[in-house]
């Protein structure tokens, strides 16, 4: 099967409304359709203003997350729709994938 893995890029004390944002993201990619979603969490990363996000003894609002999604064509396209509409400002990357499943399913 063909289809997209995106990966968003956030940090722990990101939220919309009162919900982690990468939490959000999460729900919202499985509300949308998606086949898969893992949430993870880096050392360091650094965004478009190079300033450097860590998550350090006192300031572990800034550990950078990860949240990696595979969809189909369709999906991903709703899901950029509605995290755009919801008023939300997310880094992702956007990777052409063929992706599917070996042996039977659980």
């Amino acid at each position: 099967m063909q289809g997209y893995q995106l990966t968003f890029y956030t940090q722990e004390g990101r939220h919309h409304g009162g919900t982690p944002l990468a939490e959000w993201l999460m729900n919202l990619a499985k509300a949308q359709g998606a086949l898969g979603a893992t949430l993870f969490k880096a050392d360091e990363s650094f965004g478009h203003h190079g300033r450097l996000h860590a998550a350090r003894f006192f300031e572990l609002a800034e550990q950078p997350i990860g949240v990696m999604v595979a969809v189909d064509e369709d999906t991903c396209a709703r899901l950029l729709s509605n995290i755009e509409s919801a008023g939300e400002t997310v880094f992702y990357v956007k990777i052409p994938v063929e992706y599917g499943r070996t042996g039977l399913p659980d």
